[in-house]
């Protein structure tokens, strides 16, 4: 098995039969998936080697997760070996370089105290307690390695610092673990407006109301750094949904203007109705684009919708 320095371009390089070996152990490869937000996409080098790179999944790319996905499935690899192990770099890499020397059996079997060190090298270390008997240490569930200046957010998960700051970056205050908001997240919509209007008659399977029109509108514009393309130009979007005049549409009402005004309901990307690029979007905040049809057809009648979108705008914070 190789691994270069830099895991997020070369990825993990192994032989076909010790990644089939690997990914039998599927429940451990998902928790590894889920936790950092990847996919594992593998490519054939030669006939008896695969290379396995890890693919983040937001929409925008966050290196440090696909970092720390690649290493999790080291530590998952080492853990599973039955036999000798031997990894070697190729010649001008100035990354790790392991051997059975110092890979220490605790660590293979998932009991030693640290996982594999960031400058290259990975060494037998040991924790004893007064009474001689090991101790595990806690670890960063991003890093994998002992805690630096820890951080517990009220989700009562604990981080590094340095890799809750860096997660947060890419991905906003949102636990990497159990997804919970910690804080205020901001989308990367452009510039636009939202206004509404009542009108009297009622939605399908909402007899008892009025319906309320909400009209987005998107000028064109030039993209920002916080966008895909800077500096490009972007086309702009006007859009209408619907919700029921009652207690719960107005209560998703105000909730979709709270969403507006932290920039999380469009985002600049790819279209999927026309394929075209450097156009607005809908994010992943759903609408009703349809008073009728139903939700083949993103409209009404649809008696579980407004309960959907209050979890997917609570999972964004917004409650």
């Amino acid at each position: 098995m190789t691994i270069n320095d830099d895991f997020i371009n070369t990825g993990l390089t192994m032989e076909q039969d010790q990644w089939k070996k690997m990914s039998s152990f599927h429940e451990k490869v998902a928790t590894i998936k889920s936790k950092f937000n990847v996919d594992f996409k593998e490519s054939t080098n030669r006939q008896d080697e695969v290379t396995v790179k890890a693919v983040y999944n937001g929409p925008v790319g966050n290196v440090a997760m696909e970092n720390h996905a690649i290493r999790a499935l080291l530590q998952l690899y080492q853990k599973t070996l039955n036999s000798h192990l031997s990894l070697s770099q190729p010649n001008g890499a100035s990354g790790f370089n392991l051997s059975l020397n110092n890979l220490d059996k605790g660590y293979l079997s998932g009991e030693a105290s640290n996982g594999p060190e960031l400058n290259g090298n990975l060494t037998q270390q040991e924790n004893k307690t007064p009474s001689g008997e090991d101790s595990k240490e806690e670890r960063c569930p991003i890093c994998l390695d002992s805690f630096t200046n820890k951080k517990q957010l009220k989700c009562k998960h604990e981080f590094c610092d340095k890799c809750l700051r860096e997660t947060k970056k890419h991905q906003g205050p949102i636990c990497p673990i159990c997804k919970d908001v910690f804080g205020v997240i901001e989308g990367d919509q452009p510039v636009g407006t939202m206004r509404w209007d009542k009108i009297g008659y009622p939605l399908s399977g909402f007899p008892g109301c009025g319906h309320i029109v909400i009209t987005y509108n998107i000028p064109s514009g030039k993209q920002t750094k916080k966008h895909p393309k800077p500096g490009e130009y972007y086309s702009g979007i006007a859009r209408q949904a619907y919700l029921p005049d009652n207690k719960e549409g107005n209560e998703v009402l105000l909730l979709l203007k709270k969403a507006f005004d932290q920039k999380l309901i469009f985002t600049i990307g790819t279209s999927r109705t026309t394929g075209l690029d450097n156009q607005v979007t809908w994010n992943d905040i759903h609408h009703k684009t349809s008073p009728s049809g139903g939700p083949d057809c993103f409209g009404y009648p649809d008696p579980d919708y407004l309960s959907r979108v209050k979890e997917e705008l609570k999972a964004k914070g917004i409650e």
